[in-house]
């Protein structure tokens, strides 16, 4: 496919995503590498974006220089920015309680702890879809889950649960009246 070709294919698909402004969006490609520059009204706008592009077959890596513009009616003060990016974390069940987030001219810094890669995106995917938000920057450390250490009382649950199983079980019928069929009349 040549670059023209795939400029087009881009810009297509830039056009029919309502997600997208693609009004104020230029794209170029080079060899299967697509850049996007220009402006646009929010983070999950440039975001959707480079998704846009990379879905576009002979995108091989999608290079983001666009700029986020809040508009006035938009543009929040960093305080009350803080405070919705709490506020969604918190409602997102996925995203731990331990993730904390700080707020400079728009640029939402997420910081504390996560045992999974998989809240460390939900927290970033959550954080990037609050108006007023231009970028995140992801500082949350991955800390492993801790595994509970057996005790000895489950350790010797274990061992009678498994000495239980491997003894021979009785007949049905015997476990049931105490007498074996060959005693029955």
């Amino acid at each position: 496919m040549s670059n023209n070709d795939l400029e087009r294919s881009v810009t297509d698909e830039l056009y029919w995503d309502p997600k997208v402004d693609n009004a104020a969006i230029a794209v170029s490609a080079d060899d299967g590498v697509v850049t996007l520059r220009g402006t646009v009204g929010s983070f999950r706008q440039k975001r959707e974006a480079t998704q846009d592009a990379e879905r576009v077959f002979g995108v091989e890596s999608v290079k983001n220089d666009l700029q986020v513009r809040i508009m006035n009616q938009d543009r929040r003060d960093d305080a009350e920015l803080r405070g919705d990016v709490l506020q969604a974390l918190m409602l997102d069940s996925i995203v731990p309680s331990t993730i904390d987030a700080k707020v400079d001219d728009g640029m939402v810094t997420l910081t504390g702890t996560a045992n999974w890669q998989f809240e460390r995106d939900e927290a970033e995917f959550v954080a990037a879809n609050v108006l007023g938000v231009v970028s995140v920057d992801d500082e949350i450390d991955l800390v492993p889950p801790t595994r509970p250490r057996a005790t000895s009382s489950t350790r010797s649950r274990r061992r009678w649960s498994a000495m239980r199983s491997s003894t021979p079980t009785a007949s049905s019928s015997t476990a049931r009246t105490g007498r074996s069929r060959s005693m029955e009349p």
